[in-house]
């Protein structure tokens, strides 16, 4: 038999040998490039029980994808082997992602008679790291970032033990043989450590106790680099406002909100609501970063004993984003430190996370007062998923560690091997094959070479973990984007066949593949900047689309951008712009945000009127941030999208006003377009009344609702269709999306929405890939 799916790494092998003894069947099992095949010989009721159990009692990090089987002829053998890994041939093995700690191993952890007791880098076959140690296929030691630590005797013996659950894991260790931990000072010198053969682990208070050393500098107000799994991350205590404010000040990260990590789901509920849904999301083994709403005044019981978070981990933020420990070596410092902190990426602001030592001391050292770090060596470099509940499903706002890199089924089949090279913003890449696709882990923003390099490396590692040689390479339709000239670059050097992807056809291809559909649908493309191919800037596009091509059906009336990406950065210029455009007699004079700018108001509203450095946009995102800086939510920002999410967090939800907005056609059967401007101006005349900014803002966002509701519903009276796919970041925000969702569905419509990859920049990739495959698939006949 032949077993396809995730089945490297996770204990597969040694779960097949003890099902097979325990029935008494003779054979062996091995690993190869294409996954687990395996021979099994006895009496057909055991070999009948063998394959059900197969696929029922499967490891709980496997994730089986088909078993095929034939019959051979008996060789008359009773005993059962596990086969020495065959190398050869072209590889299609699938790869597990990094595992939190299993019961087993936590246990472990904690006991003082387990040799293995306070030991930071415990694991299994059930748990551990997999996709940041790997370097190559198929999954064995040797080609591992483990290979340099030989096992003890007493690691082999459980290695090659049958019976036991660390039987053949691959990445076994202990404090005699495995990797050892360090506290650094920020000049790279031991403050505590190096962890010495002979103690029972790192998490036992002493003065060599790099752990116990790290979490006094934490308690004390101290910043600390972390070492991950896949990559550093600055830590400080969670309660200390002068702690959170430096990490603020040094990491150049003003107002962007901090993770949060606690040590349990009681420390969890003591800070936010915790519903089953979100729950689940937070105890699973891939531990995403959950954002969850705050309690108003800690959990229910949890009385003054209840963890208090600085004001500067997550500004004005009603929501925090929490995540349980990942590693053994978290449980272990909160253990220690005994509260929640904070841990957020070790970088400088907009630079991937940093992952190699020397790296790490040299970029961090201006940032943390110390290092807590270890000679395990990262092979990849992998940020943390973010994740949030929408509707009783989870749903992903960052789709990395934990995740990536297992694949995603797609709803066609790519006839030829495809790399998707993703957005500027929020990069992805992906890598189809089969009905695979490989969606990478968090690159960030393509914006300078330290995260170009993270780009092009990854895009190196996955080519060959999955031996994937690209026919087609998709990429974005702007001509400036670094992933564009990458996909361009290639072609040349290579002569691979290149497949430009509209920006906003991609989200909504993605949100397909995501809800494993082709379409058509009626799109709902809604974010802050898109190429659009009449040369406008879009972003708030209605699309009649599927898989293998779109139609623009209507979209928001464009406005002017003043100073380009100026007007991104400062939300002001929105406000002016939107204000021209719903005031045409003249902006009502008292308005605070032309007050607060008044030096450069009127030179904007210039350059906008003559198009003198003002493109024309469609953008969604555009018009959330005129109606945050005109309610005085922000005029500048210091990162994407924050106007927009601030004026979410303004909203008063109770309020079922709502703003009304023009939908004109550009003849009969021409494009729809939404009037934008309307809503601004209804807004700055409740402004003007006296109305409270709350209530406009939660008008503003039911105005939006209705706008794409009312579209949605012209639309399917002109072609049918009543199925609906929102994607685009502005649908990360959920008192939107949610009202959207309930408007459509109370008007009939089916309605999708991304679960399992972002709506956002990060979900590009994906809908590029599965574009290029349908555009194939159609050229195929």
């Amino acid at each position: 038999m032949r077993v396809e799916g995730i089945v490297q790494g996770v204990g597969f092998r040694p779960f097949v040998y003890s099902l097979a003894t325990s029935l008494g069947l003779g054979g062996l099992v091995g690993n190869d490039v294409d996954g687990v095949f395996a021979e099994v010989e006895g009496p057909a009721e055991a070999v009948t029980r063998f394959l059900a159990q197969l696929e029922q009692d499967a490891p709980p990090l496997s994730r089986i994808e088909r078993v095929t089987t034939k019959t051979i002829t008996p060789n008359g053998t009773s005993s059962f082997i596990i086969a020495p890994t065959q190398s050869g041939g072209a590889r299609t093995t699938l790869v597990s992602a990094d595992s939190a700690p299993c019961a087993d191993c936590l246990a472990e952890l904690a006991d003082p008679a387990d040799r293995r007791f306070g030991y930071p880098f415990i694991n299994c076959t059930n748990c551990g790291p997999r996709f940041t140690i790997v370097k190559d296929v198929p999954y064995d030691r040797a080609l591992t970032t483990m290979a340099r630590f030989e096992m003890c005797r007493l690691c082999a013996a459980e290695y090659h033990d049958p019976a036991d659950r660390r039987f053949h894991a691959q990445p076994v260790c202990c404090p005699a043989c495995g990797p050892r931990l360090r506290l650094l000072d920020a000049a790279g010198k031991d403050m505590a450590g190096p962890e010495l053969p002979g103690q029972s682990g790192a998490g036992q208070p002493g003065a060599g106790d790099p752990v116990a050393a790290a979490a006094s500098l934490l308690r004390a107000g101290q910043i600390v680099a972390v070492k991950g799994l896949g990559g550093y991350h600055l830590a400080v205590d969670a309660g200390s406002e002068s702690a959170a404010a430096a990490l603020r000040a040094r990491k150049h990260r003003e107002d962007k909100p901090f993770a949060v990590l606690v040590a349990d789901l009681a420390a969890a509920r003591a800070l936010c609501a915790v519903d089953p849904a979100a729950q689940a999301l937070l105890t699973s083994a891939r531990r995403p970063i959950v954002l969850l709403p705050r309690n108003a005044a800690g959990a229910a019981g949890a009385g003054a004993a209840a963890p208090s978070v600085a004001p500067s981990v997550a500004p004005g933020n009603r929501q925090l984003g929490i995540m349980l420990p990942y590693t053994p070596l978290h449980h272990l410092l909160l253990r220690e430190t005994g509260r929640p902190i904070v841990l957020t990426s070790g970088n400088v602001s907009d630079e991937p996370i940093v992952y190699i030592d020397a790296e790490a001391l040299a970029q961090l050292a201006g940032i943390a007062d110390a290092f807590l770090t270890h000679d395990r060596e990262i092979h990849i470099r992998t940020d943390d998923s973010v994740a949030r509940v929408f509707r009783g499903r989870p749903a992903l706002v960052r789709r990395s560690r934990g995740y990536v890199p297992e694949p995603l089924r797609v709803p066609l089949a790519f006839a030829r091997p495809v790399l998707a090279c993703g957005s500027e913003l929020k990069n992805t890449f992906c890598l189809g094959r089969g009905q695979h696709a490989f969606v990478s882990h968090h690159i960030g923003d393509l914006e300078n070479m330290q995260t170009l390099r993270s780009f092009t490396e990854g895009i190196e590692h996955f080519r060959r973990l999955f031996d994937i040689e690209p026919q087609v390479v998709a990429h974005d339709l702007h001509p400036e984007y670094l992933s564009t000239k990458y996909a361009l670059d290639l072609a040349d050097a290579t002569g691979v066949e290149l497949a430009g992807v509209q920006h906003h056809h991609a989200h909504i291809a993605s949100c397909l593949a995501d809800n494993a559909q082709r379409g058509p649908v009626i799109g709902v493309a809604f974010d802050g900047t898109g190429y659009g191919p009449d040369g406008t800037i879009w972003g708030g596009e209605f699309l009649i689309a599927d898989l293998a091509g779109f139609e623009r059906a209507g979209h928001l009336t464009g406005v002017p951008l003043p100073g380009g990406a100026a007007a991104i950065r400062q939300p002001w210029r929105m406000a002016a712009v939107y204000l021209d455009a719903a005031c045409p007699a003249g902006i009502p004079a008292g308005l605070e945000v032309a007050r607060r700018n008044e030096g450069s108001w009127a030179n904007v509203l210039t350059m906008a009127r003559r198009g003198i450095n003002a493109p024309v946009t469609s953008s969604a995102g555009r018009l959330f941030d005129a109606a945050a800086a005109l309610l005085g939510v922000r005029d500048v920002i210091n990162y994407e999208g924050q106007a927009a999410i601030e004026l979410e967090q303004l909203a008063d939800v109770a309020e079922r006003g709502s703003y009304p907005a023009r939908i004109t056609a550009d003849g009969p059967g021409g494009q729809l377009r939404a009037a934008g401007a309307d809503l601004i101006g209804a807004a700055a005349a409740d402004l003007m009344a006296g109305a409270a900014p709350a209530t406009i803002a939660a008008r503003f966002h039911n105005g939006v609702t209705t706008l794409i509701a009312d579209t949605c519903t012209a639309l399917r009276d002109r072609c049918g269709l009543a199925t609906v796919a929102l994607s685009g970041g502005v649908f990360q925000n959920q008192l939107l999306s949610g009202a959207v969702v309930s408007e459509l569905t109370e008007r009939g419509f089916t309605v999708l929405v991304h679960s399992r990859v972002p709506c956002n920049d990060g979900g590009i990739s994906l809908g590029q890939a599965v574009v290029a495959a349908a555009r194939d698939q159609l050229a195929a006949g």
